[in-house]
């Protein structure tokens, strides 16, 4: 699977994981959004359901077995290099996740994971719709935003 200048969009899941007020995010340690924190999730696995992928994906990333629960939503994630040509390509399917078991560990491709509460989301610069679907799932969880 070639993830950068790739030939076809590729599907991507996400975790939103929220628990006591605050939500897991994890820094990435590779490219796209190198050092930059976001949504547990990847790459959606040829075979795999997206439902599965998202548990897969959180256990990987943060070491927490989770419960996919409500689809939060989908969004385009496109990113260009300098010349404007497509570098990634993601259609990502983000789900409203419960905390089975496990405590937060970084492992797999993220650098660092940890839980933040909605007051400190604005500081760490996060992509408008990483923002947006965190705070769907605040919501949907009758959080105040």
């Amino acid at each position: 699977m070639q993830r950068e200048f790739p030939e076809v969009p590729l599907v991507g899941v996400g975790a939103i994981i929220i628990e006591d007020g605050r939500v897991v995010l994890v820094k990435r340690r590779h490219p796209p959004l190198q050092d930059e924190w976001s949504i547990p999730g990847g790459v959606l696995e040829v075979g795999e359901l997206v439902r599965d992928a998202a548990m897969r994906e959180a256990r990987e990333e943060t070491g927490l077995t989770v419960e996919p629960g409500e689809l939060l939503g989908v969004y385009d994630r496109i990113l260009r290099n300098a010349e404007r040509r497509v570098q990634y390509h993601y259609v990502l399917i983000d789900f409203l996740c419960r905390r089975v078991a496990g405590d937060i560990v970084a492992a797999s491709d993220a650098a660092e994971v940890r839980w933040f509460s909605r007051e400190e989301l604005p500081e760490l610069m996060l992509a408008e719709d990483t923002l947006d679907v965190i705070c769907k799932g605040f919501v949907k969880l009758g959080i105040n935003w």
